[in-house]
C-alpha cells in the first residue's frame, strides 16, 4: 500500500542530501523539501481541518506549487489545483463546488476572501506559516483508498466536474509512468507546462520518488524554456504540442545548448506529423513520447515511444499502445470488445481510473461501466495493439491541449439576449489542433449585434480559450434531427473537409 507520502519519504531516506528543487537563485535538498511539506501539513491543521478537507492551489509554477501538492495530500488532505486561465465566475464555482477551506494562491486574494474562509498567499504569509508550525510525520492515517486530488475539467455550466483521484490512482499512475521512461536520479526534469494540468503535474511523484531534480517554469515562453534547457542542462519535460512547436521554431531559429535532453513527452491533444519532424530537427538528442490519457485516467492510458522514428510509418498517427498495467479496449454500444480495425470506443481499466465526479453521481455513472471508463473518444486498435483515435462522442473541443465542453460556451452564449439558438463545436487550427466555433441564431428584434459583440460577451464570462475564434451569425434556425437535436456533424463537416480525422 502506498501514499503520496512514500515517494517523499523514499526520497529523504535514500538521497536527503540531492537537490530536489531549482528554481532560480532558490534551491532544496529533500531534507529541505521533506521538512516544508512535513511544515504545510501542520500548518493547515491548524487553521481548523480535518482529514478529507480540501485546499486549493491558484498559483503559477514555483517551488510552492510541489510542496502544496505533494504535502497537503501527505497530510490527509485534499489538494484542488485550479487552472489559473478561468475566468473569475469559474474559479469561484470550483471553489464553491468543492467546498474548499483554504486558498494557497500567488495571487490578489481579495476575490476570494468572501468564498473561502482561509486565502493563504505565497510569500511572506506562506513562509511565516511554515516557520511557526511543527513537523507533522506524512501519511500517518492516511490509506492508498483517500481522496487525494479533486481536478476540476470544466467551467461554470453543468459540463463541469471535479475528477476524485485517490491516492491508489496517482500512485498507479506514478509507476506507470516510470515504466515508460525510465526515471533516475540524475535526471533534471523542466516543469514546462502548467502544474494545474495533467503535463505539469504529472512528473511529480516520479520525480520525486527516483530522487532526480525539478526546475519549474512559472510561466511557458518557448524561449524561456531553451535558455533553462541550456543554464541547467535539462534532460527530460512534458509539454502539450502547441508548446512542442514553439520550442521546436524558436531552438531551430535561435539555436540553444540543447544536447543534454534525454527526452521530450508531450499530451494532451494529437499532434501534427509536421510537428514531429520540426521537433526531431530542433532537438536530435531527444526521444520523442506521445502520451494519451485523461484527467480522469490520472492522465495516462497508452503511449507512443521513440515518435520521431515513425513519420513513414502510419504507427506515427496513433497514440500507441497501453501501459504497463492499464487494460485498453475499444467497444461497441453495447459493450462487446470491437474486432480489431473496427471503429468503437476508447474504454480504459486499471487502478489509475478515478473513483468519479464530485457530488455528480449521474455523470459519474454514464462513464464509469463495465467496470470501465467510457473515455468518449472513437478509435480503432490494430493487430500489434496500437490504438487509432478518429472522433470525439462527446462535445467537447480540444485546443492547446485544454479540454473546452462545447456547452459551457453555448451557456455562455445564451446568456446574452439577443441569442436565440448557439451551438458551439471545434474547427481544425493549425497552431492550437482546434479552435472554438460558434454558430448563432438571433432573435429577430436584435440582428444589429455583431460577432464582434457575442465575443466580447464571452471573454466576461468565460476563459480565454474558450472564447469562440469567429462566430457565424445565421438568419435560419440550426439544423436539427427530429427529436430536435442541433446536428452539429452537418456544421463542423465544411471545417473538416479533406482531412485525415474528424478532431485534432
Amino acid at each position: 500500500m502506498n501514499t503520496i507520502a512514500d515517494p517523499l519519504r523514499h526520497a529523504l531516506q535514500t538521497a536527503s542530501a540531492h537537490t530536489a528543487i531549482v528554481q532560480g537563485n532558490k534551491s532544496f535538498t529533500y531534507a529541505e523539501l521533506a521538512e516544508r511539506c512535513m511544515r504545510l501539513g501542520t500548518g493547515m491543521a491548524r487553521f481548523g481541518l480535518a482529514k478529507g478537507d480540501r485546499v486549493a492551489i491558484l498559483a503559477a509554477n514555483s517551488h510552492q506549487y510541489i510542496e502544496a501538492y505533494v504535502g497537503v495530500p501527505a497530510a490527509g488532505f485534499v489538494v484542488v489545483p485550479l487552472n489559473t486561465r478561468h475566468a473569475q465566475p469559474e474559479l469561484e464555482y470550483a471553489l464553491r463546488d468543492s467546498d474548499t477551506k483554504i486558498l494557497l494562491t500567488d495571487r490578489d486574494p481579495a476575490p476570494f476572501e468572501k468564498i473561502v474562509p482561509h486565502v493563504i498567499p505565497f510569500g511572506p504569509n506562506y513562509e511565516s506559516l511554515l516557520a511557526s508550525a511543527v513537523r507533522l510525520t506524512l501519511g500517518e492515517d492516511v490509506v492508498e483508498s483517500d481522496l487525494a486530488g479533486l481536478f476540476y475539467t470544466g467551467g461554470t455550466t453543468g459540463a463541469s466536474k471535479g475528477v476524485m483521484l485517490t491516492h491508489r490512482n496517482l500512485i498507479a499512475n506514478t509507476m506507470h509512468f516510470m515504466t515508460i521512461v525510465g526515471h533516475s536520479s540524475s535526471d533534471r526534469f523542466m516543469i514546462a507546462a502548467p502544474m494545474f494540468h495533467a503535463a505539469g503535474s504529472n512528473s511529480i511523484l516520479p520525480t520525486i520518488w527516483t530522487a532526480a531534480t525539478q526546475i519549474p517554469l512559472p510561466a511557458f515562453d518557448p524561449g524561456a524554456a531553451l535558455d533553462l534547457i541550456e543554464s541547467e542542462r535539462i534532460t527530460s519535460t512534458i509539454v502539450v504540442p502547441t508548446m512542442l512547436a514553439a520550442m521546436a521554431e524558436e531552438q531551430l531559429a535561435n539555436p540553444r545548448k540543447t544536447e543534454t535532453l534525454c527526452w521530450v513527452a508531450h499530451g494532451g491533444s494529437p499532434i501534427a506529423t509536421t510537428v514531429i519532424a520540426r521537433a526531431h530537427e530542433a532537438f536530435p538528442s531527444a526521444q520523442l513520447v506521445e502520451i494519451y490519457g485523461s484527467t480522469e485516467l490520472s492522465p495516462i492510458a497508452t503511449v507512443l515511444n521513440d515518435e520521431q522514428e515513425l513519420s513513414d510509418d502510419k504507427r506515427g498517427r496513433s497514440c500507441g499502445r497501453p501501459v504497463v498495467g492499464v487494460d485498453v479496449r475499444i467497444r461497441a454500444d453495447s459493450g462487446a470488445e470491437t474486432k480489431r480495425g473496427e471503429v468503437g470506443q476508447v474504454v480504459v481499466r486499471g487502478p489509475n481510473v478515478m473513483q468519479g465526479y464530485w457530488n455528480k453521481p449521474e455523470q459519474t455513472a454514464a462513464v464509469l461501466r463495465d467496470t470501465g471508463y467510457w473515455t468518449g473518444d472513437l478509435g480503432y486498435m490494430d493487430e500489434d495493439g496500437y490504438v487509432f483515435l478518429v472522433d470525439r462522442s462527446k462535445d467537447m473541443i480540444v485546443s492547446g491541449g485544454e479540454n473546452v465542453y462545447s456547452t459551457e460556451v453555448e451557456e455562455a452564449l445564451y446568456k446574452h439576449p439577443a441569442v436565440l439558438e448557439a451551438a458551439a463545436f471545434g474547427v481544425p487550427d493549425a497552431k492550437w489542433g482546434e479552435v472554438v466555433h460558434a454558430v448563432v441564431v438571433l432573435r429577430p428584434v436584435q440582428t444589429a449585434t455583431s460577432a464582434a459583440d457575442l465575443i466580447a460577451h464571452c471573454r466576461d464570462n468565460i476563459a480565454g480559450y474558450k472564447v469562440p475564434k469567429a462566430i457565424d451569425i445565421r438568419d435560419q434556425p440550426l439544423p436539427k434531427s427530429g427529436p430536435g437535436k442541433v446536428l452539429k456533424r452537418e456544421l463542423r463537416q465544411p471545417f473538416w473537409e479533406g482531412k485525415e480525422r474528424g478532431v485534432n
